[in-house]
């Protein structure tokens, strides 16, 4: 059952992680094809174009469904990229990366997911998605699994 349009609102965790690897190697991690390198499962059918604006492609998440993903920002200059996600009849949102040179050598990656059901089902995927355990604890696996592709040492 869809949710009243005024019902709806959106819902946002960000957190960042630290790689001690420049942003040059970092960042390609965070495309479509790049995911690959870390992510089990992931299997992206790329539906036009390659990392650049406009760019779609298609996922299946872990409970069979299909995500369809649409990169609305591609800097890799600047170390950021958008991705706007569908899940149908579930949610909808924007998932922000930015890689920022850090200080002390290394990369800061930022990672935001913002999320808004559309579904009933979709409301219970968003919070617990975004819980802050949930989302604390996915970000470190990406820590860890980020690491081990770029060959790093994983520090607890």
């Amino acid at each position: 059952m869809l949710i009243p349009a005024l019902l709806l609102a959106a819902a946002t965790q960000v957190r960042t992680f630290h790689l001690n690897a420049p942003r040059e190697r970092v960042f390609p991690l965070f495309t479509a094809e790049g995911e690959r390198a870390w992510a089990p499962g992931w299997e992206p059918k790329i539906l036009s174009g390659s990392k650049e604006r406009g760019s779609a492609f298609i996922t299946t998440a872990h409970n069979g469904s299909t995500v369809t993903w649409i990169v609305t920002d591609y800097r890799p200059a600047a170390g950021q990229v958008s991705y706007a996600r569908l899940v149908h009849d579930s949610n909808i949102g924007i998932v922000d990366v930015i890689c920022t040179e850090a200080a002390g050598g290394g990369t800061d990656i930022s990672v935001r997911y913002t999320l808004t059901a559309v579904s009933e089902a979709g409301q219970s995927f968003v919070a617990k998605f975004l819980a802050p355990a949930h989302y604390t604890t996915m970000i470190d696996e990406w820590r860890v699994a980020t690491s081990k592709a770029l060959g790093l040492p994983v520090a607890p």
